[in-house]
Formats: structure tokens, sequence, C-alpha cells
């Protein structure tokens, strides 16, 4: 079986998040790249879903963490990851 050597529209709406996220090969990376340099309805697509993940990640950006979160966080997963089972267990009160 060959790779393909386009996508079609479908393909691309299907593939666009992850090809927003850089999760795809260096070939399909590439054909998605070709798709969007030759389609206004898809490339119109990728700008409204990559303004979407910058505006999410930029507000994301804002939000003050409660002094000690981070902290707390890190210790939970490293009991996780230390316990037999590596279930967390929930504290209680």
């Amino acid at each position: 079986m060959t790779a393909p050597s386009r996508f079609t529209c479908g393909q691309i709406f299907a593939q666009l998040d992850d090809f927003l996220d850089r999760e795809l090969s260096a070939t399909e990376m590439r054909l998605v790249r070709e798709h969007l340099d030759t389609c206004a309805t898809c490339a119109r697509e990728h700008r409204f879903e990559a303004a979407l993940i910058r505006d999410v990640r930029e507000k994301v950006g804002r939000i003050d963490v409660p002094p000690g979160l981070l902290i707390r966080i890190s210790e939970l997963l490293s009991a996780a990851a230390g316990s037999p089972d590596g279930d967390m267990k929930q504290e209680t009160g």
C-alpha cells in the first residue's frame, strides 16, 4: 500500500487537531500544508482553529494558580507513581 499523494477536505478536517498539535508524521504534515495552500475552505477552518487554540492558551496563562497547588499536584503524582497499583488515594477532610 502506498502513501497518499494528497488529502481530501474530509481527511483534513479529521486531522486538523493533530496537525495543529504537530502530532502527524512529516509526510502527513506536508500533505496537510499543501492542501491548506490550495483550499480556501480548509485554510479558513485552520485559521479559526489555530486562533481558538492561541486564545485559550493566552487566557489560561493569565489564570492565577493558588499558592502551593503545583507543589501539591507534584506530591500527589509522585505518591501515585510510587504506589504498587499506581492509584492515587483521595484525601478526606
